[in-house]
């Protein structure tokens, strides 16, 4: 086990890998986001929910207590759950979406190997990928932000639409068993898709306002959007900061709708499904690990990552006396297709995104 945090401190770190280790999650994002006010990092904040979630016999109840634990001894099998959602068994179903959910949209996802946007970032002479999306780094370089922003701003005429993915979750939303939506991109996909707002936590902030970055300053940037779109670079009106959308950078605080929802939902939890993400950024990185240990998990992702690939070795190396997950490798518009084949729901998924597409 390895922690490399450069926006967390010392003590953070050390607590980190001391618990991991101990409690063999396996696993540790690579990145972080940093911290907060008061001298309280967002990592530290996690961690007790962490210890706390993980305590809980966890997994929202779905009645059928008896079935449930037939499924968990048998295992866990992407029929099974296609069959619970067939006939409503869940009820508090968690998404959590990562850039692979968009990439059918045109939108690369960021660490793919020749595709991703990090590898595109080459020619902005980037000290490192990720300083794209560091703060500290915005402010003294923003030009590199700015282009790729005017590339991604949502909503421009002929930008891209919501996928199949993004439809599947407007589905759940519909059916009235989506408990929330924990999406990592800043496209805004996922409001285009129409996925309630109550139901919708945009874990990394939006494009939809713009502020000053002068922490002393904090002004509504209401030329940011029109700026950013002519690639000039914003400036704040009051006190001459540059300004940015309110997507969270490295280094920034996550929304607090994210803080204030995140430790009850996953207690609620009766279904976790993950769509198309490396599972590398905390603290979003760590909800799969926090639902309940009986709470089933669908993972529709290229590769086996994060807290899934842990789980899957310990299984196989030490037992455990079920497993839990399912891990649909492929691209997640074809996975959701395959699930909603299962459940008989191909119709309601076609309507759904016929309205968007």
């Amino acid at each position: 086990y390895f922690l490399h945090l450069s926006e967390a401190n010392v003590t953070t770190a050390q607590r980190w890998k001391s618990f991991t280790t101990s409690s063999l999650s396996g696993f540790v994002p690579t990145r972080c986001h940093g911290t907060g006010k008061g001298g309280i990092s967002s990592l530290d904040r996690t961690f007790y929910r962490y210890s706390s979630v993980r305590s809980r016999s966890g997994g929202g109840s779905s009645g059928d207590d008896d079935d449930e634990e037939a499924l968990y001894r048998n295992g866990m099998t992407l029929e099974s759950i296609a069959s619970r959602l067939s006939k409503s068994k869940y009820k508090n179903i968690v998404v959590v979406m990562g850039a692979g959910a968009s990439v059918s949209a045109g939108l690369p996802d960021f660490r793919t190997p020749g595709t991703g946007l990090y590898d595109t970032l080459k020619d902005y002479n980037l000290p490192y990928p990720e300083a794209v999306f560091d703060l500290s780094y915005y402010r003294k370089n923003p030009q590199p932000f700015v282009e790729l922003a005017k590339e991604l701003w949502p909503g421009q005429e002929g930008g891209p639409r919501p996928t199949l993915a993004h439809s599947f979750v407007r589905l759940l939303d519909q059916k009235k068993c989506l408990l929330r939506c924990y999406t990592q991109n800043i496209d805004g996909l996922e409001r285009l898709a129409g996925v309630s707002e109550d139901k919708l936590v945009e874990c990394h902030g939006n494009f939809h306002s713009s502020s000053c970055t002068n922490p002393a300053c904090r002004a509504e940037a209401t030329n940011c959007k029109d700026d950013i779109l002519d690639s000039k670079i914003p400036h704040c009106d009051k006190c001459g900061s540059v300004t940015k959308p309110d997507i969270v950078f490295f280094g920034e605080e996550l929304p607090m709708k994210f803080q204030y929802l995140i430790e009850d939902d996953v207690e609620m939890c009766d279904l976790l499904i993950v769509l198309g993400t490396s599972l590398l950024v905390m603290p979003v990185a760590g909800i799969p690990s926090w639902v309940g240990k009986k709470c089933p998990r669908l993972l529709i992702n290229r590769e086996l990552v994060g807290d899934f690939a842990t789980e899957a070795i310990m299984v196989k190396n030490w037992g455990g006396g079920y497993s839990r997950d399912v891990f649909l490798k492929g691209d997640c518009d074809d996975g959701v297709k395959d699930i909603c084949e299962l459940i008989g729901w191909e119709e309601d998924l076609n309507v759904a995104h016929k309205a968007v597409s």
